[in-house]
This record gives C-alpha cells, structure tokens and sequence, in this order.
C-alpha cells in the first residue's frame, strides 16, 4: 500500500479506476489497526490501495465529506461508491471489496 499525494489520487481517478483510498492520521491508533488490516487484504487481493495522511489533505476531507479516520473510499471506475468508517475484520473488508467490479 503506497502513500499516494494529490497527483497520485487524480491520476487514479482520473484513469476511471477501481479500488481503494484509504485516508488516515498518523497518531489515530485505530488507524494503525486498519493499517494492518489493509496490509493483509493487500497480500490476499490484487486491488489498488492508496493512502492519504489527512492531515495534509483538509481539502479532500471537504470534498469527500470525510467525518473522521480511519476512512476508506470504495471508488468503481473513477467513481466513489462507499464511504467505510468502520472496518470490522478483515474477512468483512474482504466481502465489500468482492462487490467492486
């Protein structure tokens, strides 16, 4: 999982592709968890992830109406489909990614 900067995200989008924006504060200890739980949907599925420090990005929290961290964007050809604060386990991370084309 890279850490993308803006031109890295509009080139995703811009590109109509299908994956998973992951948006994160570094001192969120939730996020460390949902950190790990990517890595390891990252090992199990061939998908696109991306990660943004929020931190840096207060824009794109405006634009994406981004209520808190961890937050994962679900984006099906360049488009975002669902917003995911609550991440759960990785098998149920593993469901909603198999709704993605």
């Amino acid at each position: 999982m890279n850490e993308w900067n803006r031109d890295e995200l509009s080139a995703f989008l811009d590109k109509k592709a299908t994956g998973l924006v992951y948006f994160y504060t570094p001192m969120c200890g939730t996020c460390q968890v949902a950190s790990k739980m990517l890595r390891v949907i990252r090992e199990l599925v061939e998908i696109d992830i991306g990660k943004m420090n929020l931190n840096f990005y207060p824009e794109l929290a405006r634009q994406y109406e981004i209520e808190s961290v961890p937050c994962l964007l679900f984006v099906e050809a360049g488009e975002v489909k669902e917003t995911l604060y609550a991440f759960h386990s990785v098998p149920f991370l593993l469901e909603k990614i198999k709704q993605l084309s």
